[in-house]
């Protein structure tokens, strides 16, 4: 059974982005799922003092080795002031050190959401340009915009047109994978 990553790029217990990265999650019925907390993968905030005078973070090291476990990778991003949250950035900084391609050419369904109309579509064409360099295989993407007005974690997507492009975006990452 193939096997996919489920990350809501955010630190917050009530991040609408891991809500929706999980439900996209549940989508792939036929996959097996590994589902991150970035809680999970705190550390010393990334500075190149630090990694000059001390060894990486063990965390840095599982975060790349969990990566490297799966078949596909789906993460929805969380948008502060225009880009990745302070905790996502952190770990991409620390973990870029331990594998420049983090990602390892995973086949990636990037999603994003927010409670406003563009749906974090700022901090998306950010990793639309940067994730590639780091190894990601983005096969699809998809910004859910006025997440509070069109989603639900019982009723998932409430908008027809919505949920069909939402439905596209996933499969085709489903596909990619077969």
């Amino acid at each position: 059974m193939k096997k996919i990553l489920v990350l809501g790029a955010s630190s917050s217990k009530n991040s609408v982005n891991k809500m929706l990265a999980t439900y996209a999650g549940q989508q792939c019925e036929s996959f097996e799922k590994v589902i991150l907390d970035l809680n999970d993968f705190e550390m010393p905030i990334y500075s190149i003092d630090r990694e000059e005078g001390n060894d990486l973070p063990e965390l840095a090291i599982q975060f790349v080795q969990t990566i490297e476990s799966v078949d596909g990778v789906i993460v929805s991003l969380a948008e502060h002031n225009g880009s990745y949250t302070a905790a996502f950035k952190n770990i991409l900084d620390w973990a870029s050190r331990h594998k420049k391609k983090l990602w390892s050419e995973k086949k990636m369904l990037l999603l994003s959401t927010s409670p406003g109309p563009r749906g974090a579509a700022t901090v998306m064409e950010t990793a639309k340009l940067s994730f590639p360099h780091l190894g990601a295989d983005i096969v699809a993407s998809y910004s859910l915009p006025s997440c509070f007005d069109n989603f639900s974690v019982d009723d998932g997507i409430k908008n027809e047109s919505i949920e069909h492009d939402f439905n596209d975006a996933l499969n085709t990452f489903i596909t990619s994978l077969s």
